[in-house]
């Protein structure tokens, strides 16, 4: 089968994550680590979008992302030397309002959206609205012209607020266009690698930055 399936796109979303990353530690001055690896969080929302509509148990999948979320926290916190919440959480949010937006109303989802953009920036979880509004619009991505053009106008409309590095992340749907919707080999390893590689590049700066 042509395409990418949901494990190709793991890789790339985790080996993304990690150039950005690596970037904000040990080349801070340098925008293009960051600008690559913006196209991550997109890739992490698609595969949240999909995992939502598939999952088994979203209990589970919620708990999952949850205990995780929590582990992350402080390796996060120490990593980056912030005080906001991690993607994991942003993330579990997301989840959240996908399934509880099923089958609702119009305007009940709109609230509940914007309810959920408004709880990302008052508790200060990573990506905050934006992270929201992706979410939103992958639920119902279109391989269409009109669907990418808002994709691109969102973008636009938060560069002031994120920077000019955000921008590769316009391409992102590029990469959902050639999914072919297969899951391929099991990625048990997928959101444990989040506070793993953060792990990881705690001990490296420790060992080199002393």
């Amino acid at each position: 089968m042509k395409g990418l399936t949901s494990y190709h796109l793991k890789l790339l979303a985790a080996g993304l994550m990690v150039v950005d990353h690596l970037g904000a530690v040990f080349f801070p001055e340098a925008d293009w680590p960051r600008m690559i690896g913006r196209i991550s969080f997109p890739l992490f929302v698609w595969l949240l979008v999909q995992g939502e509509a598939h999952t088994k148990s979203i209990g589970r999948y919620g708990l999952r992302l949850a205990l995780l979320g929590l582990i992350s926290q402080p390796i996060y916190q120490l990593i980056f030397d912030v005080d906001r919440f991690n993607i994991l959480f942003e993330l579990l949010i997301g989840l959240a309002c996908l399934r509880v937006t099923r089958h609702r109303p119009w305007p009940m989802q709109a609230a509940i959206w914007l309810l959920a953009a408004g709880a990302t920036e008052l508790f200060d979880i990573s990506y905050g609205s934006y992270g929201i509004g992706l979410i939103w619009l992958t639920r119902y991505f279109q391989p269409t012209v009109i669907w990418g053009l808002g994709w691109a106008g969102f973008h636009l409309v938060w560069v002031p607020l994120m920077g000019a590095f955000q921008l590769p992340a316009i391409a992102a749907p590029l990469l959902f266009w050639a999914a072919n919707g297969d899951r391929g080999p099991r990625a048990r390893w997928f959101y444990i690698f989040y506070p793993g590689h953060l792990l990881l590049l705690l001990l490296v700066e420790g060992f080199l930055m002393p």
